[in-house]
């Protein structure tokens, strides 16, 4: 089964991952040394090795449709990126986590900077050729049995998205298993029948959980609140990519609304973390990825990632993977615990907080596993240690959240745009300002001057 894994990567995730870092490399004038340190540390990413070649999925086939897509996109073609992104969907919905930010990039592209209607009628159309091309084998095997009577339509249970239709559906009618297969499909797509987070993932309402207990409310406004906080969170990402909608910053707006679904959607797993992960890290192949605030922010996220994910891979006996693949991915970077250098040196040019902030995390990763090995958590708290992990883990995410917003809002140049306005605003209002004033003290030099000729004139 783990060649498979390995077998599907290889066909998929690597050859995706080498097009888009030389398609990235090329874009910003990487150099081909740097742009090959960056492949490898994408490659030798090792909460994706770990997840998919020791836990067995196949993430990195997603994955690698996802690069696929980002690839195509930066090359311009918007099409072929449509049909790679739709494979990822459909092959693990947990893609659904880049799509608000793909899809608000090719609105853009498509309003700005004048509407451009035969590129949208392509994109939508080459999207739901590209569904009905997946959904195809569906729902002819539906109609299928229903045909030999193998597994007919009337002895599913119907799922609650279709039962809350307003039109009353025939079961008798041919289209009726098609429909009924789709409405599965959704249903599993979205899981809002499960909790609000899976196990004990490194999230906002994981760590919330352990302060306040959700499991006291029903799912219903659970699935609201968490929809609005997603909402929230993707906002200022899909606003600013639709705004400018330029190719180098579609991987910020991707690990910005990658980043928001991980911390407050619904229905989170641990191996979700993947996502977001995936194009902060393949920005270490873009201009300065390999400088010292690049390497220090997308290493610590990947270190405080794989991280996390250790409770889930401890109980798969995968400790020793774990720290033999995280310490040589950490010393491939020079970043902590293998080496300081990127916060002891002055060169460095990382502003004083951030090697706070960081160091901070580091020590308390390497204290949570002393204790984790060391000391017995109280016999009341069985998963102390576990929580520890969480609640760490959801605040540092949290930071990582921030800053990919940060970076993809200050390098779209809006504040630029804004403060520059504002400053010329600000400038005219003070020569208007001046002009008042100098018309004031005119007239009121007329007025002085007006008593003075009238006196003359009575002499």
């Amino acid at each position: 089964m783990r060649a498979t894994v390995l077998v599907s990567e290889y066909l998929t995730y690597v050859p995706a991952a080498i097009f888009f870092n030389r398609r990235l490399a090329r874009m910003r004038n990487v150099s081909s040394w740097e742009s090959s340190i960056a492949l490898v540390a994408v490659l030798m990413q090792p909460a994706t090795i770990l997840i998919d070649h020791a836990h067995v999925q196949y993430n990195t086939v997603m994955l690698g449709f996802v690069l696929a897509s980002m690839s195509s996109m930066l090359a311009g073609r918007l099409l072929w990126g449509c049909v790679f992104f739709v494979a990822a969907l459909c092959f693990k919905q947990m893609a659904l986590y880049y799509s608000p930010a793909i899809f608000a990039y090719l609105l853009g592209l498509c309003l700005l900077p004048k509407a451009n209607v035969p590129r949208f009628i392509a994109i939508a159309l080459v999207t739901l050729v590209s569904f009905a091309i997946m959904f195809a084998p569906l729902a002819l095997g539906s109609l299928y049995d229903q045909r030999r009577n193998i597994y007919p339509a009337t002895s599913v249970e119907t799922p609650p998205l279709l039962s809350r239709v307003p039109i009353q559906l025939n079961e008798k009618a041919f289209y009726y298993p098609i429909i009924l297969q789709i409405a599965q499909s959704l249903h599993r797509i979205f899981p809002f029948g499960r909790g609000i987070f899976e196990d004990k993932v490194a999230n906002f309402w994981c760590a919330f959980h352990t302060v306040h207990k959700l499991n006291q409310y029903s799912i219903p406004p659970l699935q609201r609140i968490s929809s609005s906080a997603t909402l929230i969170s993707i906002l200022p990402a899909c606003m600013t990519i639709s705004t400018f909608p330029r190719k180098e910053l579609l991987p910020w707006a991707m690990a910005s609304s990658g980043w928001g679904f991980f911390l407050w959607s619904f229905q989170v797993h641990e191996k979700s973390i993947l996502l977001p992960l995936l194009p902060m890290t393949a920005l270490l192949g873009s201009d300065g990825g390999l400088g010292a605030e690049m390497r220090a922010w997308i290493g610590w996220a990947n270190m405080l990632g794989v991280w996390t994910l250790f409770p889930l891979l401890k109980r798969d006996e995968l400790r020793v993977p774990y720290f033999v693949l995280s310490l040589l991915w950490a010393y491939l970077l020079g970043l902590p615990p293998t080496s300081l250098s990127i916060y002891t040196t002055r060169q460095s040019g990382l502003s004083l907080p951030t090697k706070l902030l960081h160091v901070a995390f580091y020590a308390a990763m390497v204290i949570w596993h002393f204790l984790e090995a060391f000391v017995a958590p109280p016999a009341g708290k069985p998963d102390l240690w576990v929580v520890i992990n969480v609640v760490i883990g959801a605040a540092g995410f949290g930071v990582c959240w921030l800053w990919c917003t940060w970076q993809l809002i200050f390098r779209s140049g809006i504040l630029e745009d804004y403060f520059g306005v504002r400053i010329r605003l600000e400038k005219l209002a003070r020569e208007g300002k001046e002009r008042v004033k100098g018309g004031e003290k005119s007239n009121r030099a007329a007025d002085e001057k007006a008593p003075a000729t009238k006196s003359k004139k009575m002499k």
